[in-house]
């Protein structure tokens, strides 16, 4: 299969905790449910529910920090292993990365419900003060709990707290593009991508169905059609029908996907999984630089999985 260099890597994001501020790192290890403490905690509410920015905007201004060792390959924690968590006007928090042994049952992301890992009485007083609302702090339990991606998508995949798939990847030149319109631009935090690559054409990203990043190959999977967590500014927490009104006018379902019945659905990014999870590759690593090639692409956003 022939190979051609179509981009390469310009930034990786990690979030630990869904809905909350990213971690900008140089490398992130990868595994089959996404990059190393992706999404892998997430604050729900007094049902187990998640909590996220489309509902509790605060969420945006909660920081994480993670040790930085804790990017590198084969890392495992000890008991002085720590997530740090801070947001305006609160105390810090110290979640230790040791497993927690008690469990919270019903604990629910869109359609899929199971059990998980509670963080504790402190994380729980915690953000229960921060949103306003009774709430915990909760671990995806790997060892007994499963989620499955879409199999009308990606059959056979898995993914921990986000919301469809593993990895989302945008470039760089769609963003500009968007901001060559948009009165006010945006920063790419608005999108939230685990991986942005740079020096490809504006939206070519939609058409790649087989991509290389070094020697990891990933599939594209399904268009990521947004919602409201775009138009809500990551510093300030306000909200503007900005930018997705701006790409209704060119990016939405009924432009790019004129064979399919519209749903209102704006699109950007692409959602991918790690195809060779099971193995390939020497490193187990996406590090900043890192070449792309594309080995599989569609002729038009019209056969893109979306």
């Amino acid at each position: 299969m022939e190979e051609e260099k179509a981009a390469k890597v310009k930034s990786i994001t990690v979030y630990p905790i869904k809905s909350c501020r990213g971690i900008s790192v140089p490398h992130a290890p990868i595994t089959s449910t996404g990059f190393r403490w992706d999404r892998q905690w997430m604050v729900v509410n007094a049902n187990g529910r998640m909590y996220t920015q489309r509902v509790e905007p605060k969420l945006a201004l909660v920081e994480i920090e993670l040790p930085s060792e804790a990017f590198s390959e084969d890392w495992e924690p000890s008991s002085n292993s720590y997530m740090v968590i801070r947001a305006p006007g609160m105390d810090l928090l110290k979640v230790s990365l040791s497993k927690p042994r008690a469990v919270v049952d019903h604990v629910s992301v869109w359609q899929w419900s199971g059990s998980a890992l509670d963080e504790g009485a402190d994380a729980a007083e915690w953000f229960s003060k921060y949103i306003g609302k009774t709430s915990r702090l909760v671990r995806f339990d790997s060892v007994s709990q499963s989620r499955s991606t879409d199999p009308n998508f990606a059959r056979g995949y898995k993914t921990m707290f986000s919301d469809q798939f593993p990895f989302l990847l945008i470039s760089q030149e769609s963003l500009d593009a968007l901001n060559n319109i948009l009165k006010e631009p945006v920063p790419i935090d608005r999108f939230r991508p685990n991986i942005l690559v740079e020096g490809c054409k504006p939206f070519s990203e939609d058409l790649w169905k087989e991509i290389k990043i070094d020697t990891l190959t990933f599939c594209g999977v399904r268009l990521c059609s947004r919602c409201k967590i775009p138009t809500i500014n990551q510093q300030t927490t306000i909200a503007s029908p900005e930018p997705t009104e701006t790409l209704q006018g060119f990016r939405s379902d009924k432009i790019l996907l004129p064979n399919k019945k519209p749903q209102g659905q704006v699109f950007m990014g692409q959602h991918l999984v790690w195809k060779d999870r099971s193995g390939g590759g020497s490193s187990k690593s996406v590090r900043l630089g890192d070449p792309v090639y594309v080995l599989h692409r569609v002729s038009s956003t019209a056969e893109a999985a979306a």
